[in-house]
């Protein structure tokens, strides 16, 4: 397993997209929701992703993962070299925890648009 959480608030929300970016199913089961204070989900610039922009009236929700060596590396594959995993202090249902999450450079990030999963 990763030595640390990961924080999910984007495209790997989705179950199917999750399972086949890692290369294994039942994944989604594994997932426990958490929140993320101080940040608020934007778009990339000039894509359709999203990414985390510090803000300290903000909150994200999103869910906390641990998974494999092999998965992990498939993720971040997936991730692309436009984000970095950064070490973000979630909370769970079972209190506050260190995770990792997915965060692009904060010139990346188009403060104006906000993102939303889909539902």
């Amino acid at each position: 397993m990763s030595a640390r959480p990961l924080f999910l608030y984007g495209t790997l929300l989705d179950p199917a997209v999750l399972a086949r970016q890692a290369g294994q199913r039942g994944l989604a089961r594994r997932l426990l929701p958490a929140r993320l204070a101080g940040w608020r989900r934007v778009a990339l610039r000039g894509t359709p992703w999203p990414t985390l922009l510090r803000d300290a009236e903000s909150a994200t929700e999103g869910v906390v993962l641990r998974t494999d060596a092999a998965a992990l590396a498939r993720l971040v594959a997936y991730e692309g070299p436009e984000y970095r995993l950064v070490p973000v202090r979630i909370q769970t249902r079972r209190g506050p925890r260190a995770a990792r999450a997915w965060i692009a450079p904060r010139w990346r990030a188009d403060a104006g648009r906000c993102w939303a999963p889909p539902r």
